[in-house]
């Protein structure tokens, strides 16, 4: 049996993305701290995806490719989409927690653990 896939996006969640966007194929940051190790331990009961619209040109893909090869962080597929999951990891989610009262604030209101 396949082991259940786990997503992660790759700007702000494995790349540090401290400088912003660069354009597609570069990728100046280094990783987030500890995320090469938390990735090697998911791998052991997890598929890990990354997902990123980097992947939706092939010089993005290549680069975070390469990226991943730089940094010796080994995953299992790189792919541009959401595929399914059991959990998706992004900088950018608000986790729905079936209310919809507060929702329209969250997402007014929303900022990224890079937006001090």
């Amino acid at each position: 049996m396949r082991k259940p896939n786990i997503v992660f996006d790759f700007d702000g969640v494995i790349n540090s993305y401290i400088s912003g966007w660069k354009g597609i194929d570069n990728i100046p940051d280094p990783p987030v701290e500890g995320i090469k190790e938390a990735i090697d331990e998911l791998r052991k009961d997890y598929f890990v995806i990354v997902a990123s619209s980097r992947c939706s040109d092939n010089k993005g893909l290549s680069a975070i490719l390469k990226y991943l090869e730089d940094y010796n962080i080994k995953v299992d597929k790189v792919t541009t989409g959401k595929p399914p999951a059991m959990v998706y990891i992004d900088d950018r989610g608000l986790k729905f927690n079936g209310n919809t009262k507060d929702l329209v604030e969250q997402v007014k209101t929303f900022k990224t653990y890079l937006d001090k």
